[in-house]
């Protein structure tokens, strides 16, 4: 078995995935011809967006992140913590944490992305 994908349900595929490609310059791998999904190249897993309006088509009922009590988040790996947080800040995301240091050794940081998705910003463990 092998771990291909995590979508996330958002109401503007199109503008998430340019979000993503300016935050975290992550690359376009496919969009459908109806703007309702796409994946982004994230190495061997994939991270794909789905339009709410798809979901409730496919008798689905999605909900959108509750920004105040996450039940999940994104992580996303960089050498250069305080670097890509200003990015994805200067790309409109929400600072939710600076970067920090923690007692293991790696540099974390949070932001919300734009539709209010959690998303750490992190150094590889040390």
């Amino acid at each position: 078995m092998k771990f291909r994908y995590t979508i996330l349900y958002v109401e503007d595929v199109p503008a998430t995935i340019d979000f993503y490609a300016k935050a975290f310059g992550m690359k376009k791998l496919f969009m459908h011809e109806g703007n309702d999904y796409a994946e982004l190249d994230t190495g061997d897993t994939k991270l794909a967006f789905s339009s709410l309006e798809l979901m409730r088509q496919m008798d689905k009922n999605p909900k959108l992140p509750d920004v105040q009590s996450p039940c999940f988040e994104l992580a996303f790996e960089t050498d250069d913590v305080a670097g890509a947080l200003k990015s994805a800040i200067d790309a409109g995301a929400t600072l939710v944490q600076e970067v920090t240091q923690q007692p293991w050794g790696q540099t974390i940081s949070y932001v919300r992305d734009c539709n209010g998705f959690l998303v750490e910003i992190c150094s590889p463990v040390g």
